[in-house]
C-alpha cells in the first residue's frame, strides 16, 4: 500500500515533467541543499548555460521570499538568521520551457501589497523592467522589504513570459492566504 502511494505520486510528477518538487519549511541549510540538486538536475535535464542561470536566479528569489515572508513559521521573528519558513517549489518542463511555480502561506492583509508589486509587471515590457531593476539598484530599499526589493523584477527579467500569479484564501485560516507565483523560463 505505501508504494502504491508513493507511485501514484511520483507517476503525476512523471506525467507533468516535474524534475524537482520540494514542499515542507525551508532555511538556508535546506535552500543549500536545494540549489545543489537543482544544479544536477538541470545538468541531466540538458538546460543551457544562460537557462540554467536564469533558472537558479528565480529559484534563490523565490526561495528567499518563502524565508522571509512566509507567514507558517517553526522560528520567532526576531531570530533572522535562522528562519524556517514553510512554503513549497518545483520546477518543471514544458515543451522547450522549464517553468518554475512557488506557494506560500501570507497573512491575508498583506495581499494587497503583493498585488501592487505584482501587477505593474504585466504591462512592462523588458526593457521597461531591466530599467526599472537598474532604479531599483540605486534606490533605497523599501520599508516593506527584507532584501533590496528586487525580487519579483528579478524573475520578471529572467522569465520568458509573464509572471503568473494568484492569491487563494485559506478556508480555515481568514488571515491567511496562499500566495502562489509561476515564471516560465
Amino acid at each position: 500500500m505505501l508504494y502504491e502511494e508513493f507511485n501514484e505520486f511520483w507517476d503525476v510528477a512523471r506525467k507533468r515533467n516535474i524534475i524537482f518538487f520540494y514542499a515542507g519549511y525551508f532555511s538556508q541549510h535546506v535552500v543549500a541543499a536545494i540549489a545543489e540538486t537543482i544544479k544536477a538536475r538541470l545538468d541531466t535535464a540538458g538546460a543551457a548555460g544562460p537557462t540554467r542561470r536564469r533558472i537558479f536566479s528565480s529559484f534563490v528569489e523565490m526561495s528567499q521570499n518563502i524565508m522571509h515572508y512566509s507567514s507558517d513559521t517553526l522560528t520567532p521573528h526576531h531570530a533572522q538568521e535562522s528562519q524556517m519558513r514553510r512554503g513549497s517549489f518545483c520546477i518543471g518542463m514544458r515543451e522547450d520551457s522549464f517553468f518554475l511555480l512557488c506557494a506560500n502561506p501570507v497573512s491575508t492583509e498583506s495581499v494587497d501589497a503583493i498585488r501592487a508589486r505584482l501587477e505593474p509587471l504585466h504591462s512592462m515590457t523588458m526593457e521597461e523592467i531591466k530599467s526599472a531593476y537598474k532604479k531599483a539598484l540605486r534606490d533605497e530599499t523599501p520599508a516593506d522589504s527584507k532584501g533590496a526589493g528586487l525580487g519579483f523584477l528579478t524573475m520578471a527579467r529572467d522569465a520568458s513570459a509573464p509572471l503568473e500569479f494568484e492569491f487563494v484564501k485559506e478556508t480555515h485560516d481568514p488571515d491567511t492566504t496562499v500566495f502562489c507565483i509561476k515564471a516560465i523560463i
